[in-house]
């Protein structure tokens, strides 16, 4: 994807420094960054703080940080230890853990494929999420108004993304999509890259807040969702960004189509049901503070909630398979039931 003009991907990995690089999100909208890290410890850090998110771009980073382990000390102990501080670092997103399982494999054999095949699932990543785009393209119709949750565009894949990737096939057909894009609370991914990415791709768009898309929806203005997922379950059940799930039930009500799209790597057939899902907690920081800028440009974080009380903070929640329209994924569009058989 593009920004003012230049093409870049979510994180790349140059191999003979090795050397990760990444869009730091924190600091988006508002400043444009790429960090720089030269150890697997550096990119662990990176993806338990948020720096990169979303399940393929936490994927692709992990697999690099796994070729980062082996490249800079191939010794079994040090390679392992590095395995357990990666998968240590968010518990729900199952690409993580299958690309630091294939990198960690591959590299039992030579350091050589270890590098390889963690380029291998960033290239595999990005493919997928143009199919999904491709696939998703065909529910959507001239001029739909469509709602998504999250992130799940680009900066949450290696590129193109899945939520947003039918929405960028759409625009490029000449469909004009409108996006309604809930702003995503505690972490506003919403508000804050979601709509810059839309920004940048010229596409109409609206914020709303997290608790008006039922306002919308009972006054027939949105005609699909389109969300991402973090993991399937076999059955069909998807963990996504907390939120998912109350849009699912609201769409539900109001019959409006509710989509997840998400490539094959976000599907675990180990994992029976959404109750078998671990669902990271995080900080109550991120609900009680909020940074952003001053009308004069400045950075700065402020208290929101009351001095004294605290707060809960599940990070994602689960949407059993019942109420999901169909999941979009690159090998076509499937019911829930159905992927176990597809994918």
């Amino acid at each position: 994807m593009k920004v003012n003009g230049k093409n870049y991907k979510t994180v790349w990995y140059e191999s003979k420094t090795n050397t990760v690089y990444m869009i730091d999100q924190t600091k988006l909208p508002f400043d444009f960054d790429i960090k720089a890290l030269r150890e697997h410890k550096n990119t662990a850090v990176a993806i338990q703080t948020m720096i990169v998110r979303g399940a393929g771009a936490i994927g692709a980073a992990a697999g690099y940080a796994m070729a980062q382990a082996f490249v800079e000390n191939s010794d079994e102990e040090f390679v392992k230890n590095a395995k357990k501080t990666i998968t240590e670092t968010r518990p729900t997103a199952v690409n993580l853990f299958y690309a630091v399982e294939k990198v960690f494999e591959a590299g039992k054999t030579s350091v050589e494929n270890a590098v390889k095949a963690a380029f291998e699932i960033a290239e595999e990543d990005e493919r997928y999420s143009r199919l999904i785009g491709k696939y998703g393209n065909e529910l959507v119709k001239k001029g739909d108004k469509i709602l998504t949750h999250c992130n799940a565009g680009w900066l949450a894949f290696v590129d193109y993304g899945t939520a947003l990737s039918p929405i960028y096939s759409a625009a490029d057909a000449g469909k004009d999509p409108f996006v309604f894009v809930d702003e995503t609370r505690p972490r506003n991914q919403g508000a804050r890259l979601t709509a810059w990415e839309l920004g940048q791709e010229g596409i109409d768009h609206r914020i709303i807040a997290d608790n008006a898309a039922a306002f919308y929806m009972n006054r027939g203005e949105i005609d699909l969702i389109i969300v991402g997922a973090d993991r399937i379950a076999a059955n069909g059940d998807v963990a996504n960004k907390i939120g998912t799930l109350d849009r699912a039930i609201i769409a539900r009500h109001f019959n409006v189509p509710f989509y997840v799209a998400a490539p094959s790597s976000t599907f675990d057939k180990d994992c029976p049901t959404g109750k078998d899902i671990p669902i990271e907690e995080r900080s109550d920081e991120e609900v009680l503070y909020y940074a952003g800028h001053t009308r004069d440009g400045e950075m700065t974080e402020i208290r929101l909630a009351s001095p004294g009380s605290h707060a809960f903070n599940p990070a994602f929640d689960v949407t059993p398979a019942g109420l999901i329209t169909g999941i979009i994924t690159e090998k076509g569009v499937f019911k829930p039931e159905e992927l176990i058989d597809n994918l």
